[in-house]
This record gives structure tokens, C-alpha cells and sequence, in this order.
């Protein structure tokens, strides 16, 4: 098998990996765009936090993917620079706690990511705007914050064990571990 000058991986490993970070992207995009009816539900957070425990080299690509498309989607206005950086973060975190494998704990985890998502990305209108604008931006979305909390708790709860397994699974049968 030909080696990559730039890895020890083979190449067709390397655009393994590509290709599957492009395929995550998409099911970040399609997975928010099917749930969009719903204030503040998304399954984002819940696939996030799964591809950087498991998929942890593939999901900066996927991210990117991810944030990228919801610019071409909804344009790329000041909202688009909070998700340079909340989407990131968030699969930072993931993967800093990678090591506990509890439904409930993530389920708090992501809880408290949705309750403080509006404050993460107020901190744009610090920059762009002024500290009072970010703080009464922040305060006029919090009852959307609260949804967007209770969301990811319940849906990490019910589908984080089913969708590690598959997802465990899946890497077994196309031999990424």
C-alpha cells in the first residue's frame, strides 16, 4: 500500500477519513434543517459531541462542513461568527471529557451547553457592538436558551447510548479504530 508523504496512514484511509468528515458535515446540516420547525431543538449538539468522542480526527472537517453550509443556507451575517467558534468549542469540551461514558452526565452536559449557548454567542456583540447590546441580546433569548436546553437534554438522554453504539459499530466495520 502506497504511503502518504504527509502521514503514516494509507491513502485510501486518509480519504476514508475526508469523506467522512464531509458526510458528517451534511448530517449536521440535514439533522438541524429536518428539526428547524422546532425553537431551539436540534439534534446538533447531541452528533457533535458523539463525533468528537468517536470520530474525534474527522470532526473539525465535519464542523467546518457544518458551518460553512449554514452560511450558504442563511448568509454569512455576524450570527455565522458565533458559529466559529461555539461548534468548535463545544467538540473541544467533548473530547476533554471523553473519558465519561454516562447518558445522564452528557445529558447534563449538553443541557447546560443549550442553556448557555445565547451568552456564548453574545460575546460577538462585545466585539461588534457594545456590552449593554450583548447583555440585553443575550436576556431578550433566554427563554429560547431554556428550550434549547431542556432540548438537548432530552434528546442526549434518549439517544446518546443507541447512537454511541452505532456509531462504534460503524468504525468497527470500515476499521478506523
Amino acid at each position: 500500500m502506497p504511503l502518504s508523504t504527509r502521514s503514516k496512514e494509507p491513502v485510501h484511509i486518509r480519504v476514508l477519513r475526508l469523506v467522512l468528515s464531509g458526510l458528517m458535515g451534511a448530517l449536521l446540516v440535514v439533522s438541524k434543517q429536518a428539526m428547524s420547525g422546532l425553537p431551539n431543538i436540534e439534534p446538533v449538539t447531541l452528533l457533535v459531541i458523539l463525533f468528537a468522542l468517536e470520530l474525534p480526527r474527522e470532526t473539525p472537517g465535519a464542523v467546518t462542513v457544518f458551518i460553512l453550509l449554514q452560511g450558504v443556507l442563511y448568509g454569512f451575517g455576524l450570527w455565522w461568527a458565533m458559529y466559529l467558534y461555539v461548534w468548535y468549542l463545544l467538540a473541544l469540551l467533548a473530547w476533554l471529557l471523553r473519558r465519561m461514558d454516562n447518558a445522564l452526565g452528557w445529558a447534563v452536559f449538553s443541557g447546560i451547553y443549550g442553556l448557555c449557548f445565547g451568552g456564548l454567542c453574545a460575546a460577538v456583540y462585545l466585539v461588534a457592538k457594545t456590552p449593554a447590546f450583548a447583555l440585553s441580546w443575550w436576556l431578550s433569548g433566554l427563554s429560547y436558551d431554556a428550550m434549547h436546553g431542556v432540548g438537548n437534554f432530552v434528546i442526549m438522554l434518549l439517544l446518546y447510548r443507541p447512537l454511541r453504539r452505532a456509531l462504534q459499530m460503524a468504525k468497527r466495520q470500515i476499521h478506523l479504530d
